[in-house]
């Protein structure tokens, strides 16, 4: 049993549909799935020592024809005689825990890592039709040196080749769909910044400046009330355009006492420290890998130095 299989160079093959053939389907796609892959496929190649093929599952939410990749988890897979065999007991138990979960999302397709869709793929395509009869194909070439995202997705359509029905993919067009706790963590993961220091982002800088306006609105707020408080008391003369425009300001307020409110809000301050948690065991999980190749590294030095002192004595 195995999560990654060694790459090699793929042969020239047709599978994909004839030119002009036009997908059915419209794509959104969350960057979520792309940090997935990507740290899926680094850690097999850590931990490989090579460059390797990783397989996984999309999941997410399909209304009619438009479909939102939204989510991913790996799958494990054997080869055997060079073919991928996907682990259909491992996946049935993936999707239990992930439907506990997510129990709004359903799986949607596969993912993998390479250049261009080869035969094999189609293999594993024909697989994953047991669990889905129309799944879709996400590709991500982590080699790719261009300044466009290297990630492609696929559908099948079955079309007649030399007179034989034959499974061919038809690329997709795709939109990226984001929400706020994915931008914070996609911006801290790449660490953008216009500045020679890289641990500060472009978000930490736009909080601070969010910061900055809502304490000044605060302390406007402050004045108002410590002026309606005053007039109240007696202590200074009524105005009546200041308290007409105070009246207009409070009726301005969107109301915010409501349930549905309360629930989105929370819902988004805990994606929000989710991702935050995520970023802090991603960073712990590295500096442990650190640490541990160090170790490995000194063990095998003072192991080298006593059998070299064994030899002389």
């Amino acid at each position: 049993m195995a999560t990654s299989m060694e790459v090699d160079v793929p042969a020239v093959s047709t599978v994909m549909a004839a030119a002009g053939t036009s997908g059915s389907v419209t794509i959104s796609l969350h960057p979520l799935v792309i940090m997935n892959v990507s740290e899926h496929w680094t850690r097999a190649r850590a931990q490989e020592g090579k460059i390797v093929q990783v397989l996984g599952a999309l999941i997410g939410q399909q209304k009619g024809r438009n479909i939102e990749v939204m989510n991913s988890f790996e799958l494990v897979f054997d080869v055997i005689e060079g073919d991928i065999v996907i682990n259909m007991e491992y996946y049935q138990l993936k999707e239990e825990q992930f439907k506990q979960v997510f129990s709004d999302m359903d799986f949607l397709g596969w993912y993998t890592t390479g250049d261009v869709p080869t035969p094999s793929d189609i293999k594993v395509h024909k697989q994953i039709f047991q669990i889905n009869e129309s799944p879709i194909f996400f590709m991500l070439n982590p080699m790719g040196k261009n300044s466009d995202l290297p990630v492609s997705i696929f559908e099948s359509v079955v079309d007649l080749v030399n007179g034989e029905a034959t499974v061919l993919f038809v690329q997709l067009d795709y939109t990226l769909a984001t929400e706020e706790a994915e931008r914070i963590g996609v911006d801290h993961v790449a660490r953008v910044s216009s500045g020679d220091n890289s641990d500060i982002s472009m978000v930490a800088e736009h909080l601070t400046a969010q910061h900055s306006a809502i304490k000044m609105l605060h302390s406007r707020i402050k004045l108002i009330l410590q002026y309606i408080t005053a007039v109240e008391k007696g202590e200074v003369e009524k105005n009546h355009d200041v308290l007409r425009e105070a009246y207009s300001l409070c009726y301005r307020l969107p109301v915010l006492s409501t349930l549905r409110f309360k629930e989105d809000y929370f819902n988004q301050c805990s994606d929000v420290c989710l991702m935050a948690y995520l970023g802090a065991m991603t960073k712990g999980c590295n500096t442990m890998n650190q640490f541990v190749n160090k170790f490995n590294l000194m063990n095998d030095r003072q192991s080298m130095g006593r059998r070299a002192r064994g030899l002389f004595f």
